[in-house]
């Protein structure tokens, strides 16, 4: 009897392949190029959402992806929790460590994305850059862990050649260009093959250059609103990792040290409310 693979992928913008989309504005993704490779039959669910949280992957997504006992899931979440005040590592932990486990009591093959860092290729305030950048260190930590604890596999963006090459990216900065989603897509596909997945060589068409005015155009129709609004929501942060930053010098060290700063939960109204920032530990 020929085999028929269940691919199901949930997740946020990175998963459902935003930046790739046709001359319809039909989107298709890294997930869709992987799937046109596969040798065998098979049932492909996106059940993706640009904006999607971790907490919407648990109680929205994965039910309707148990139904279908997918062979193979990718999960790829976490850079909306990033993005949002209240940010918390250890909820994210939570949700993601739930997902994976219903997923793994099914015997599914999951698959994880490491993020990459954002600010080798946006450019933004010093500060407000520093605490992007512990954000999504602090996914890929949590994504690291359970990929230990549940034998998922991580692709791990941040080693892929050339991986901040303009191509790669779509105008927005924020997410993989068509040739980028292809690149990854490759990348998926090496992982799958170490584990017997028959999967045929990822096509990844020429590039089609955008030049600077058309990224210029698209920034301030487009990028500058978008990181305007995203900087409302860190600049709570901001605040709060300067103060950390200026507090340090008076901290015993193995006593709270603050060069472990996490962002747990970015709620605070005090400076009192510290002692629960540096508690926060994604291991």
């Amino acid at each position: 009897m020929e085999r028929v693979v269940t691919f199901a992928v949930l997740g946020d913008s990175a998963a459902s392949g935003v930046g790739d989309a046709d001359v319809n504005g039909v989107t298709r993704g890294w997930a869709y190029y992987l799937t046109q490779s596969f040798q065998d039959p098979i049932v492909y669910a996106n059940l993706s959402r640009p904006g999607a949280k971790s907490l919407e992957v648990l109680e929205v997504q994965l039910p309707s992806a148990l139904l279908y006992k997918p062979d193979i899931a990718a999960v790829i979440v976490g850079g909306n929790d990033a993005l949002r005040n209240g940010f918390s590592p250890s909820k994210l932990h939570e949700n993601l460590q739930l997902t994976i486990s219903k997923l793994r009591s099914l015997g599914t093959h999951v698959i994880l994305l490491q993020l990459h860092d954002p600010t080798k290729i946006v450019p933004l305030p010093g500060l407000l850059a520093r605490v992007l950048r512990r954000r999504i260190n602090a996914v890929n930590r949590v994504t690291q862990s359970l990929a230990h604890e549940f034998g998922a596999d991580v692709l791990q963006t941040r080693r892929i050649n050339n991986i901040y090459d303009r191509k790669v990216w779509h105008v927005d900065r924020m997410h993989p260009s068509k040739f980028g989603h292809q690149l990854l897509a490759k990348h998926f596909r090496d992982i799958l093959l170490l584990k017997d997945w028959n999967i045929a060589p990822i096509q990844i068409e020429p590039v089609k250059e955008i030049s600077k005015v058309q990224s210029v155009k698209w920034m301030l129709r487009n990028g500058t609103p978008w990181f305007l609004k995203r900087s409302v929501d860190l600049f709570p942060a901001a605040i709060l990792l300067m103060l950390a930053e200026l507090l340090r010098p008076l901290v015993k060290r193995g006593e709270s040290d603050l060069t472990n700063l996490y962002f747990a939960d970015f709620q605070p109204q005090s400076i009192s409310d510290l002692q629960e920032v540096y508690e926060e530990r994604v291991s």
